[in-house]
């Protein structure tokens, strides 16, 4: 948790202050971590909030949550936009995709933190998606379609009118619905169809992997992207040896593998499952991104 210490109130005024922010902070961090894709820059997005609500006259602030939720979208379209000012997220300079930081935990279940962060299906597919969008596209379906912000408060964030402010909402609406398809809802199905997948690529069985994957699967990592089951299929029958290290684990609230070398994750795969078949598998490998994971946690 952040601290919130050294702020422009103080005593009674800065606790009472303190206490209404923390009741806004899982909402906060939510919001920053569905327009980040990172945890940590997600804190650092409400701790910003926090020092631009230190800063003003709280008592003239009528809607606070409302009011917090449009500074740490404000501050995430910031970082966004930087993040391409620095070229870091150019995808004509990178053969796959940015892959988002998963949130990882045991199978047998979402500890209530968690729960608050990835309500609403936040899959890992979804963060996938997002990260492809320019960023006020990202922000007016973030807020509008996540979290039901009026398009008139998105609009002076984005500096767009309401209208067209709407309609970086739709054009995201139908990148998001094409590819980030709803997940069957049923974990313990999910689970059976990627022990199969893992069966199967530990077996070298192509014609079993094949059968567990929709034929038009994607596969996607920063390495580059995958389609179709016959391609899709050919990659995982030659790692069959990550599929005899890999953890169960609940990727982003769906089935999904933490494959673990020496003790250190080396990889994560977030499947969404869609008809008893898989439609999308995601892989993390940036060694980054997988330095803070950790897998004590999960259940072998």
């Amino acid at each position: 948790m952040s601290d919130l210490s050294g702020s422009e109130f103080p005593g009674k005024g800065e606790a009472e202050l303190a206490a209404r922010f923390e009741s806004h902070r899982s909402h906060l961090r939510a919001v920053a971590y569905r327009m980040l894709g990172s945890l940590a820059e997600a804190d650092d997005a409400v701790q910003e909030a926090w020092l631009k609500l230190s800063r003003v006259d709280a008592a003239r602030v009528d809607n606070l949550g409302g009011w917090l939720t449009t500074v740490v979208g404000r501050v995430c379209l910031d970082m966004l936009r930087s993040r391409r000012t620095r070229g870091e997220e150019s995808l004509e300079e990178q053969p796959g995709v940015r892959m988002p930081e998963p949130v990882v935990s045991p199978f047998g279940g979402i500890d209530p933190e968690q729960e608050a962060l990835l309500a609403d299906s936040v899959g890992l597919a979804l963060l996938v998606v997002l990260e492809q969008l320019a960023p006020a596209e990202r922000l007016a379906f973030v807020l509008h379609d996540l979290f039901a912000v009026p398009f008139d408060e998105i609009a002076p964030i984005v500096g767009r009118t309401p209208a067209a402010s709407r309609q970086l909402a739709s054009r995201a609406r139908r990148r998001v619905q094409g590819g980030a398809p709803a997940p069957d809802p049923d974990l313990a199905q999910q689970r059976e169809v990627v022990d199969a997948f893992l069966a199967a690529a530990r077996d070298g069985d192509f014609d079993a992997l094949v059968a567990v994957l929709d034929p038009d699967v994607v596969a996607r990592s920063e390495a580059g992207v995958t389609t179709g089951a016959i391609a899709v299929a050919s990659g995982a029958s030659t790692v069959a040896h990550l599929a005899r290290i890999a953890w169960p684990a609940l990727v982003n609230g769906a089935a999904g593998v933490v494959v673990v070398v020496d003790g250190r994750p080396v990889s994560v795969l977030a499947f969404t499952v869609v008809h008893r078949r898989i439609a999308v598998i995601d892989i993390l490998n940036d060694p980054e991104r997988l330095a803070g994971l950790d897998v004590t946690v999960l259940d072998r």
